[in-house]
């Protein structure tokens, strides 16, 4: 029987699906070493402070020759408290080192065994509650007793042993000046994480419903406002990581530089969260044009897709820490051409939309860096704000 011909369709085939597969290999090794590069500094972290954690609890005055617990909450602090705010880790400190004295107490006095890490477990987080302690210092009070009383219990149960609630205090404090004085996080970096995918995502939600409106698509105006009402949580989440960062760059030396670079992420934030909300009430109107068989004048889709260009190049500019001049180009033309389009809009929910783009571009400005008043030179007869929030 003659071989199958090296160039039949077969075989083809199986070369085709070898390189995607190792197409997809590379990719997958290119995403991990991505992965290891972006984690190399809480590496870098979690590695120091858990050595210089264990080499201070063993010099004087402290003197311990197996100080188990220092590294161990040096680790909880600089995990837990990754790029957190300065209360945050405070409480992870106090919640590890309230736990392991408690756990101590209560195994001198009940000893260890599994009645006891229940009843230990309950009095660290009472006590926890009791001193004021949020959600972060409670549980981490009642782990901490949990390993006092399953792994090292204390070799004479008469005797209360706070050696290991000293060690936990030396490895709570080296994991917070580690994480917020001597290597903390990238200011700019934490910043940069959460609003660029934001700005990205508005961008797309501009660009989704300029081509809902041109193609009268109604099911993908929809989408585009079941996504945007997704985007609070990460608003949030910018919210609590600028104001991190500005910790972090008030506080730890090393990133005092990085100062002039994060104000303009700081400008960027208040206006992101106004557009957020904007491209929502956007979204709605949009599907309402849609629903009444309202006219959409061709500037519309054309002012949102400009918009969209605006905060594509705002968060270019951003990143590079350029003047965003480009950006501003775009805000500003597509505030123009939504005025352009006001006369020929035929309903409500026409002018609704043309209000929000030109809200959003006085939003874009600002988001520039420009202050509120060479924003209205700029677009005489605009809002000074947003028009409203949904």
């Amino acid at each position: 029987m003659a071989g199958q011909p090296e160039n039949s369709p077969r075989a083809h085939r199986a070369e085709e699906a070898l390189e995607a597969l190792a197409q997809r290999s590379r990719e997958s090794a290119g995403t991990r070493l991505r992965r290891v590069r972006l984690t190399a500094l809480p590496i870098v972290q979690s590695a120091v402070g858990a050595a210089l954690a264990w080499w201070l609890a063993t010099l004087p005055p402290i003197d311990h020759t197996q100080p188990f617990f220092a590294p161990i909450a040096a680790l909880i602090v600089l995990g837990g408290g990754l790029g957190q705010r300065l209360p945050r880790v405070l409480e992870l400190v106090g919640g590890v080192a309230l736990g392991v004295l408690v756990g101590d107490l209560l195994v001198a006095w009940i000893g260890a065994g599994v009645v006891q890490i229940g009843v230990v477990v309950t009095l660290a987080m009472v006590v926890a509650v009791l001193v004021g302690g949020g959600p972060l210092i409670v549980t981490q009070a009642a782990a901490s007793a949990v390993l006092v009383v399953a792994f090292v219990p204390p070799s004479d149960g008469t005797v209360i042993n706070l050696d290991r609630f000293v060690d936990a205090l030396v490895g709570g404090v080296v994991g917070l000046v580690i994480s917020v004085v001597l290597l903390p996080l990238n200011p700019v970096s934490a910043a940069r994480r959460q609003i660029d995918p934001l700005l990205t995502t508005l961008a797309e939600l501009l660009e989704e419903s300029a081509q809902a409106l041109v193609g009268r698509d109604r099911a993908a105006a929809t989408k585009a406002l079941e996504r945007a009402r997704d985007t609070q949580a990460d608003v949030d989440d910018m919210h609590s990581a600028m104001e991190g960062a500005n910790e972090v760059a008030r506080i730890a030396p090393v990133r005092w530089r990085e100062r002039g670079h994060l104000g303009a992420y700081v400008d960027v934030a208040v206006p992101v969260d106004h557009m957020t909300r904007n491209v929502r009430v956007l979204c709605r109107h949009v599907i309402s044009i849609l629903q009444r068989n309202e006219p959409v004048p061709q500037e519309v889709p054309q002012s949102l897709r400009a918009l969209a260009g605006a905060l594509r190049l705002l968060r270019i500019d951003l990143d590079r820490g350029d003047e965003p001049r480009e950006s501003r180009l775009s805000a500003v033309a597509a505030a123009q051409m939504a005025t352009e389009a006001l006369d020929h809009t035929g309903g409500f929910a026409g002018q609704v939309v043309i209000a929000q783009v030109r809200s959003l571009a006085v939003d874009a400005l600002l988001a520039t860096g420009l202050s509120r008043d060479e924003v209205q030179e700029l677009l005489p007869g605009l809002p000074e704000g947003p028009v409203s929030y949904g």
